[in-house]
């Protein structure tokens, strides 16, 4: 693609940006409806095309992890249009007025919520973030340049056609959705420069991609940070409760950002809680690597190298240290954790409110697997990712983190004296 059809294309985003922006929100979910129902009708043709993608993954030898991010299967694809009628339910966040007020010279001022532009999405591996992402920009009035991983590039291929089909018949303007059909990673820092025309560039994918994009774009940039998310066990946790939480945050599913890699347990607890947790994770094949200490309650186990505490494994390896204070943890979590997702296991309702108070990450639980925060988990339907970033979003990405303010001011022939 060259770089005359590349601006051509992009140009044609833009205009079909403005349209969306004023669309009623019944017709947008009236697309999206249909784009729900056109997931299901073509659940076969999906799936034999994430079967190619599959196919290329393992020629390619690909991880686990990223194994288990492409696959789609029935369940998945079910998952795919539920999270689409998720997003349908939720209340359009466009023309809502944020504050209003009358000013001494008379003017009426308001300040409402009005969508972002175009949006650039940059991702890797999982297919169900073209969905995903599509489906909460469209709602949100964003028009949105779809760039997957070449590993999903044929499944992709066609659930961005399925969207543009459901935009075709719904009247609305189908290049509101823009899906790069090229493996050329070219075309992505071709894109990030493109400041006239898109408004927000998202990366969500590997820290390596995600840094050379904020390196590189002239597009203002809200990342998908990695998730190196930790759990702490205090010494006042329920037994039962840790090993539950634990093992569901580690081992439901290992490869995706907000999977607890680290784990830190207070010392008087250790010994009570890790023979327990460590049997029942070793047996279902995590590799637990610990410090002197651990080592000394879990035998068999990989020393922990220095590099363990800041590293996001993607995989069926945990990282445990015991800690003698929960302001050791706490400081642990700060200095080595990515600030994307962290939880205490308590049941001092003190030490709870000082963990969630000073742990600076964009979530933190109590008493719950690191494994929640996720947009659907918290009502957004589904999410453009998880910002671990400050501004302008921090956390799961949904609907009102793809909004913009702008300000409505009537007047009655005012002028500035």
């Amino acid at each position: 693609m060259t770089d005359k059809q590349l601006l051509k294309l992009v140009q044609a985003v833009k205009t079909a940006s403005r349209k969306l922006a004023n669309v009623s929100t019944e017709l947008k979910n009236k697309a999206l409806t249909r784009a729900a129902e056109l997931i299901i009708e073509k659940k076969d043709a999906i799936i034999k095309e994430n079967l190619k993608d599959v196919a290329n993954a393992k020629k390619n030898k690909l991880s686990e992890a990223l194994m288990d991010r492409l696959t789609l299967n029935e369940n998945r694809i079910n998952e795919m249009s539920k999270g689409v009628k998720d997003v349908i339910a939720l209340p359009d966040p466009v023309g809502t007025v944020i504050s209003e007020q009358t000013r001494p010279s008379g003017i009426k001022l308001q300040k409402i919520k009005v969508p972002i532009g175009v949006i650039c999405m940059i991702y890797e591996s999982r297919p169900n973030v073209t969905i995903d992402s599509t489906a909460l920009c469209l709602k949100s009035g964003n028009a949105v340049i779809l760039r997957g991983g070449s590993e999903a590039i044929n499944s992709n291929r066609l659930l961005s056609k399925i969207i543009k089909q459901a935009l075709k018949e719904t009247g609305l303007p189908e290049n509101a959705v823009f899906f790069i059909d090229s493996t050329d990673r070219k075309i992505i820092y071709r894109l990030i420069k493109m400041d006239t025309l898109i408004d927000l560039v998202i990366p969500r994918g590997g820290e390596k991609m995600v840094n050379e994009i904020r390196e590189q774009s002239c597009v203002p940039v809200l990342s998908h940070g990695r998730g190196l998310c930790a759990t702490y066990i205090d010494k006042s946790a329920d037994s039962d409760m840790a090993v539950k939480i634990v093992y569901n945050a580690k081992v439901q599913r290992p490869g995706v950002c907000n999977a607890t890699e680290t784990l830190l347990v207070h010392k008087d607890i250790a010994g009570a809680v890790l023979p327990e947790l460590g049997r029942l994770l070793q047996k279902t094949g995590v590799q637990i690597r610990g410090c002197a200490n651990t080592k000394k309650i879990l035998k068999n186990i990989k020393t922990a190298a220095s590099k363990d505490w800041s590293t996001e494994f993607h995989d069926l390896i945990l990282a445990v240290k015991i800690v003698g204070s929960i302001e050791e943890a706490i400081k642990h979590i700060n200095t080595y954790g990515s600030g994307h997702t962290d939880s205490i296991i308590t049941q001092d309702i003190n030490e709870a409110e000082k963990f969630l108070n000073e742990v600076d990450s964009s979530a933190v639980l109590h008493n719950a697997s690191t494994r929640l925060h996720d947009g659907s988990v918290f009502g957004l339907g589904s999410e453009m990712g998880i910002s671990t970033q400050k501004l302008h979003a921090r956390g799961t990405m949904g609907l009102n983190e793809l909004t913009s303010t702008k300000y409505i001011v009537r007047g009655t022939g005012q002028i500035r004296e």
